[in-house]
């Protein structure tokens, strides 16, 4: 079975934007190269990514482009053509058609397909978009976070998870420190016995 890791740039008050839409790559994110190929590594080893259609659409905007723009550093062609290339999953009730090895799954059962997609699948899903990882934390779905935390405090903006209160118990699992004052730390969401 497979598991699913909300990996995500947040703030040290776990803020995902400053402004609206900014979608994690606002003014505030230091990612230098040494983050982008660590990112790139993680991502190659992925089995899939499943999106929300609000992260789905700012992707798919950007990286399948960058794969051929010459004015870009190499490691970020190069995470183009990880991205474009990985087999994904758009979660939307408004997509009908999505390119680049990309399915989509929407209704009203959209949950329960991902819980079958995850028991179908060898290896990590990463889950990109606060919303659809909120409802796979609320569905006990979510088994780890991947946070890339950047040295900011924001005082508003999104917060990691839209409209959830409830307390999470954690497990660090690992922790890495990068030259730009960046850690990237994963954790493992413990499940209540019983």
């Amino acid at each position: 079975m497979g598991k699913f890791v909300y990996a995500m740039n947040v703030s040290l008050d776990l803020r995902i934007e400053q402004v609206p839409e900014d979608n994690g790559a606002g003014e505030w994110v230091r990612i230098d190269e040494e983050l982008h190929r660590e990112a790139n590594a993680r991502t190659r080893e992925l089995a899939m990514i499943a999106h929300g259609r609000v992260m789905y659409e700012v992707m798919e905007e950007y990286w399948p482009r960058s794969r051929e723009d010459e004015s870009l550093p190499d490691f970020m062609r190069e995470y183009g053509e990880i991205w474009t290339a990985i087999p994904k999953v758009l979660v939307s009730r408004t997509r009908q058609t999505a390119d680049h090895n990309t399915r989509i799954i929407g209704g009203d059962d959209a949950i329960e397909q991902l819980a079958v997609l995850r028991a179908e699948t060898e290896g990590t899903i990463a889950v990109g978009g606060a919303a659809l990882a909120t409802q796979l934390l609320r569905a006990g779905l979510l088994d780890e976070l991947l946070l890339t935390t950047h040295p900011a405090i924001l005082g508003f903006g999104r917060p990691l998870f839209d409209d959830y209160d409830l307390p999470i118990d954690l497990e660090l699992l690992d922790q890495q420190l990068f030259g730009s004052g960046v850690t990237m730390n994963r954790y493992a969401i413990l499940k209540e016995a019983g």
